[in-house]
């Protein structure tokens, strides 16, 4: 990475008392399952994964992302139990609504096409809405014995996601850089 470039994703995040939730399960696999790497961001649905960004380009970033959510109806969503991409990742499980596919896929097609951001992976495989609460450090047997707890658990959340939110990483955590308002709250 150069030194002039960050790392940034694009995410939509719940609310205050939901991310409270989030990050105490997220606390609770650091406790029992020694599995932190979750805690480095706030809880959030991806959107566009990071991605390399020139320091002096962020403005126009900012711009593009502020003009796509303008003219975007804010997004319902529905969080009901947990998930997992097998063996390291739990997820707070994210109800795949119309709504949000199409967001996302509006987001891909006009980051593309305005500023040439591309997520390669993404293009080959269908959007997998989720909220993360162990990965990365989660250990194959410690993944066995969360799962286990976790894959009955019930929780289930609504929200209304009224912002898009982009994020920087500083070398250590990722945190909310700035947010663009969606055109209007739904009724």
């Amino acid at each position: 990475m150069l030194p002039s470039q960050k790392l940034f994703f694009i995410a939509l995040l719940p609310p205050q008392e939901i991310q409270d939730y989030a990050n105490q399960i997220k606390q609770y696999f650091a406790d029992k399952y020694a599995s932190r790497h979750a805690q480095k961001s706030p809880p959030h649905i991806t959107l566009q994964p990071p991605f390399e960004w020139a320091d002096a380009d962020v403005p126009a970033l900012e711009e593009c992302l502020k003009d796509f959510a303008a003219c975007r109806e804010s997004v319902p969503i529905a969080l009901s139990g947990f998930a997992a991409f097998a063996p390291r990742v739990i997820y707070i499980n994210v109800v795949r609504s119309p709504q949000l596919l199409a967001l996302h896929a509006d987001l891909m097609t006009h980051l593309e096409s305005n500023l040439g951001i591309i997520d390669k992976v993404g293009k080959t495989r269908p959007f997998a809405p989720h909220m993360t609460v162990a990965f990365k450090d989660l250990t194959k047997q410690n993944f066995k014995a969360a799962w286990s707890e976790f894959e009955k658990r019930q929780l289930y959340f609504e929200f209304t996601a009224s912002n898009l939110t982009l994020l920087l990483h500083d070398g250590r955590r990722w945190n909310v850089k700035s947010e663009f308002p969606f055109l209007s709250e739904m009724v």
